[in-house]
């Protein structure tokens, strides 16, 4: 059995981060509009960045409660492809990788 305390840990972190920036995202697109038309044009605009920071953040949310339930599975940190286990340094720049270094360079081409 693998310890995966340290990415759970990791990852449970960023889990409250992405929750916190898409609780402010909400927020701030609920405001009322402003009255000024030029402002109203700006703030159209923020919030659209806004809605695909939220997007983003949603999806790595999804991923990353995804990695959690491979953790819980016990089969956390293995290549979904070649069953080797994904190295340490993958998993910290991505938590949650699916495949090792090597099959992820093959499927991008």
């Amino acid at each position: 059995m693998k310890n995966t305390d340290k990415q759970k840990q990791h990852i449970e972190k960023r889990i409250e981060e992405l929750r916190a920036r898409m609780k402010k995202i909400s927020d701030t697109l609920d405001e009322p509009a402003d009255a000024d038309l030029e402002d109203q044009a700006i703030e159209l605009e923020d919030d659209e960045v806004l809605e695909s920071v939220g997007r983003a953040s949603q999806r790595e949310l999804m991923l990353l409660e995804d990695a959690l339930q491979r953790i819980a599975n016990d089969n956390y940190g293995d290549c979904e492809k070649c069953g080797i286990e994904i190295s340490e340094t993958r998993l910290a720049a991505v938590p949650f990788a699916r495949l090792c270094q090597t099959c992820a360079s093959k499927q991008s081409r």
